[in-house]
């Protein structure tokens, strides 16, 4: 490894190995402790073993207002299972165990980390392996609350930008993002319908006039071939209400566990293979 390499967080290095592959990367959601805390466990190792380039992990929360049907059942499946952020981030030093390379981002709502404390969430995250954090009602005008101290600890914030974040407030969202920023597709909740990936393009290129940080592009997509289309132009591809489907639906926890690794397979093929 370069001293270069060194220097740089796992996201800064994950991406710098997609370019170099001249690929995009698959980024994968599932929801910490669903449906219960081993089960979760094994499935985040899963997805890191199928192809995950970088695994988001959902902070459950009672009150996931930005989120459709399937990832608010999977937040409430796991809060009743007794999850809570000590045992999400138990996870996550259970995978550095096995996995020091794939990014972790935990994702959700302000609410958990500011009833534990966040000097304390964001010294305990770091000293979990977490690399990353998206909040998803912290706006720019509140980075002194999170973001900014996050960035003490080495820990990227990435930031959400949608259809509707005209050039004027465009700025203000790339501001203090780093890692890698999250472009939400099509308005309304997590799971709605698939974007139109030419319409998708344009917006993308449209960013890539005001900043060089990598794009990551979500909101429903579920399939291969829906992967497969955004990955030509976007430098990841975020799927995550597909997999809280593949838990639900399944007859047992370890089906579960199978139906997600199954599809983090042939997403990260399709993802590969795209340009």
């Amino acid at each position: 490894m370069t001293e270069q390499n060194r220097n740089q967080t796992r996201i800064e290095r994950r991406f710098a190995d997609l370019r170099a592959a001249n690929r995009a990367g698959l980024v994968t959601f599932i929801s910490a402790g669903d449906p219960d805390y081993d089960a979760s466990l094994n499935t985040l190792f899963a997805l890191a073993e199928s192809g995950a380039d970088i695994i988001e992990l959902g902070m459950p929360f009672t009150d996931p207002m930005a989120d459709g049907s399937s990832i608010q059942k999977a937040s409430l499946r796991a809060l009743n299972a007794g999850q809570n952020m000590q045992k999400t981030l138990a996870m996550v030093r259970a995978l550095r165990e096995r996995d020091s390379d794939t990014p972790v981002v935990l994702m959700g709502y302000y609410n958990p980390i500011y009833r534990m404390g966040v000097e304390r969430f964001l010294k305990e995250a770091a000293e979990a392996g977490v690399d990353g954090l998206i909040v998803v009602d912290l706006p720019p005008e509140h980075d002194d609350e999170l973001c900014l101290p996050a960035r003490e600890y080495n820990i990227h914030f990435i930031r959400l930008a949608t259809p509707t974040t005209d050039a004027q407030r465009l700025p203000l969202v790339l501001e203090n993002t780093s890692g890698f920023l999250y472009y939400v597709s099509s308005t309304g909740v997590t799971g709605a319908q698939a974007p139109t990936p030419e319409k998708v393009e344009a917006e993308v290129n449209a960013i890539r006039a005001h900043t060089d940080i990598p794009i990551g592009v979500g909101f429903g997509i579920r399939t291969p071939e829906q992967a497969a289309r955004i990955a030509r132009f976007a430098d990841a591809v975020v799927v995550g209400s597909a997999f809280t489907d593949c838990i639900e639906q399944a007859a047992t926890p370890a089906e579960g566990t199978a139906a997600v690794a199954e599809l983090t397979r042939a997403l990260a093929e399709a993802v590969r293979n795209a340009r």
